[in-house]
């Protein structure tokens, strides 16, 4: 089952949802032997959607690893899922993949699936094929297609086939490289080579031309025995083609009908002689900088790139082998955390089912069960070696929820299993929040969440509900205001008493020192949820102990963590504490404390009290069609319109929003877009709430205060 660097191809599937990966797969294992009969998604029985939840929902949601054993070489496949939602297992699987094969639904051209996909094929610089997959559906229309990914993907996208027919009695292709019509018989299979139509030639030519004209870029004299014989074979090309592929100078385009299993066998052929392998490909860069580079003779490093639960087995981890070789029963130190890890036993994924084995050489995926430390986007390395690969970036969440449940009892199985389930998901993220007193879930959009509330209720028996989060308000002043406050408690034996003045103010860098107060003692700090506080001690004549100090900015302080208005922190005050009297006998820190906090609630609400909202900075893209209602339900969202520009075919629409009125917005834009828009967030700043939303937000703290 081994094989050589050189002898490996690394595949990963993309492609929007329904573009057909899953079932073009399932005809590139047949065509290698490595299945005897297809699966059909319908039927549930592919190797790749084998789970109980793709197999409810008919979609791919996992990445699913597979191999093919083609003549001399080993074809690793991943399929990956089509949604956006679940674009962790895209961004894991180009970590690992040396070609990158984006599958177009012939009917349906360029969706927007595709063009996330392509965002991290740019970022990893993978080698990538395009492949205009369901030429047998009626409305397919590979010109279409073809015109609309070079418009979005760029001219590097260079037929290598074209059909002769297309629709529901597809079977003939032309390929241009091998200059020959494949003409596949009606089950699909292996096609009878015919010559190419005389009516075809001029334009099987000039697609040749320009093949030819590619790898002459690459390979010297190429043109020159291209002119004295006027054509050149596959072979002959191979050199200056897989070059260009690998340096991303051109992506080829071949055109299949998964279904039939036509052109299936032809794409694995051009995958094995053309396709790099990981020999191939450039040094991978250590975090340190350094670089290394797939050496089968080099020390073992192996990444894991995908972890995964597995009822009565564990936790299952996908790793790639970057140099050296790895044995069953070696011992490898976790870059990351400094464990050690015995790999007992080694396995290559076939979907559901792992094939044990004694060796994989630098350059193959495999897998490895019930590692102790080992997570995704860990290094492990030969003991003594400090090698640490640049970690994957994975994109910031889009959506968020509060989770609860029925019974308080459910509530800690409920966060276990949450932390278990983000381990093998790293856009999926687990916050419990301290200020808003809530357990946040935030995912990569709804389907994202409610199939994780699906496998937490099916293989954790944990039932979660979903929430709004609660918004994290603050609170400041917008004027000056004094106030002087009397904690007084006598209850026999020692009492106690404190007596504050004090001013509070909107603080800002730059103001003014306060009038009319001799300054002795000041400090401004940065406040651990964000803005500031200024704390100026102005007693004169001893009225105060200065001991008291650390007490009265404590009673301030816990006041501004649960400010007056709906309980939401405060910040950018600045507190003057100017005048008080204190007892000899009854003055200690619980006093002080009491009549600060006291003080500076009257002071607070004298001063104009103002909530704050978080602003966040959203940027979304959108067809040109879809922008007026996009505009008009920003709108509707209290949204302030900062820009608009195109970005390809996109328009750009950029926007300041309240994060109050984002809860929706992933579902909401998709339903206006047809799906074919996308969007990110990033927080921005704080800015005044309108009164009248102030007005409601105060009156419903209210209500639930007195619930409480």
């Amino acid at each position: 089952m081994s094989a050589e660097t050189k002898n490996l191809r690394n595949v990963v599937m993309l492609g929007h949802s329904d573009s057909g990966k899953t079932t073009l797969i399932e005809a590139m294992l047949f065509e290698g032997g490595e299945i005897k009969r297809r699966g059909t998604v319908e039927t549930q029985n592919t190797v790749s959607d084998n789970t109980d939840l793709e197999h409810e929902k008919g979609k791919t949601i996992f990445s699913h690893q597979m191999f093919v054993n083609w003549r001399n070489n080993k074809i690793n496949i991943i399929d990956t899922p089509g949604f956006d939602d679940f674009v962790g297992e895209i961004v894991s699987s180009l970590k690992v993949a040396d070609t990158a094969v984006i599958v177009l639904n012939a009917a349906n051209g360029v969706e927007v699936g595709t063009e996330l996909v392509w965002e991290y094929v740019e970022k990893n610089h993978t080698p990538t094929i395009f492949v205009i997959n369901q030429m047998d559906h009626p409305k397919a229309d590979f010109e279409k297609t073809l015109e609309q990914a070079k418009e979005r993907f760029g001219p590097k996208l260079v037929p290598i086939q074209y059909p002769y027919n297309s629709g529901p009695h597809f079977n003939q292709i032309i390929d241009a490289l091998r200059m020959v019509m494949y003409e596949f018989p009606e089950n699909g299979g292996k096609p009878e080579k015919k010559p190419i139509p005389e009516s075809e030639m001029e334009k099987a030519n000039a697609m040749h031309n320009a093949l030819v004209e590619i790898a002459a870029e690459n390979e010297e004299g190429l043109m020159e025995k291209y002119f004295e014989e006027g054509n050149l074979s596959e072979e002959e090309l191979a050199k200056g083609i897989t070059i260009a592929i690998a340096n991303q100078q051109f992506f080829p385009v071949f055109v299949t009908s998964g279904l039939k299993d036509m052109g299936s066998g032809r794409l694995m052929g051009f995958i094995n002689d053309i396709a790099p392998s990981p020999a191939d490909r450039p040094a991978r860069k250590l975090e340190n900088g350094e670089e290394i580079t797939y050496d089968p003779n080099d020390k073992t490093t192996i990444f894991i790139y995908k972890t995964l639960s597995e009822p009565q087995v564990g936790m299952v981890s996908y790793f790639k082998v970057l140099t050296g070789k790895l044995k069953a029963g070696d011992e490898l130190v976790n870059a990351n955390n400094g464990e050690t890890e015995r790999i007992s036993q080694i396995f290559l994924a076939k979907g559901k089912d792992r094939i044990p084995v004694n060796e994989l050489v630098a350059g193959d995926l495999g897998a490895t069960v019930k590692l102790k430390y080992g997570h995704s986007n860990n290094t492990l390395n030969t003991k003594g070696l400090d090698r640490k690969i640049r970690p994957m970036e994975f994109p910031e969440s889009r959506i968020r929820k509060a989770v609860s449940t029925d019974s308080s009892a459910d509530m800690e199985k409920l966060v276990t299993a949450l932390n278990r389930i983000s381990e093998e998901d790293p856009t999926l993220r687990v916050e419990q929040s301290a200020e808003l007193k809530q357990t946040l879930l935030h995912g990569q959009g709804q389907l994202h969440l409610d199939l994780v509330k699906q496998r937490l209720q099916d293989e954790f028996g944990v039932k979660m509900n979903f929430s709004n989060p609660k918004i994290p308000y603050r609170e400041t002043i917008t004027s000056k205001a004094d106030a002087d406050y009397r904690h007084k408690k006598q209850s026999g034996g020692a009492g106690q008493f404190g007596e504050i003045h004090m001013r509070v103010e909107n603080f800002y860098e730059g103001m003014e020192e306060p009038t009319g107060m001799s300054i002795r003692q000041k400090e401004i700090e940065d406040l651990p949820w964000g803005g500031k506080l200024a704390f100026y001690w102005c007693i004169v004549g001893g009225a105060i102990d200065n001991r008291y100090i650390g007490a009265i900015k404590k009673g301030i302080m816990q006041q501004m963590k649960e400010g007056p208005l709906t309980g939401s922190h405060c910040q950018n005050i600045r507190v003057s504490v100017y005048d008080g009297k204190m007892h000899s006998v009854d003055s200690n820190d619980i006093s002080f404390q009491l009549a600060a906090s006291g003080a500076f609630k009257t002071a607070f609400h004298l001063a104009k009290p103002q909530l704050l909202e978080p602003m966040y900075a959203v940027e979304i893209l959108c067809p040109d069609e879809d922008t007026g209602d996009v505009m008009g339900d920003l709108q509707t969202r209290r949204a302030v319109i900062s820009g608009m520009d195109s970005e390809g075919h996109y328009q750009k629409i950029l926007a300041n929003v309240p994060l109050a009125e984002m809860h929706d917005y992933g579902s909401t834009l998709r339903s206006i877009t047809g799906g074919r828009a996308k969007f990110k967030m990033k927080f921005s700043d704080y800015q005044l709430v309108p009164p009248n939303v102030q007005q409601e937000l105060v009156k419903q703290h209210a209500v639930e205060s007195v619930e409480v």
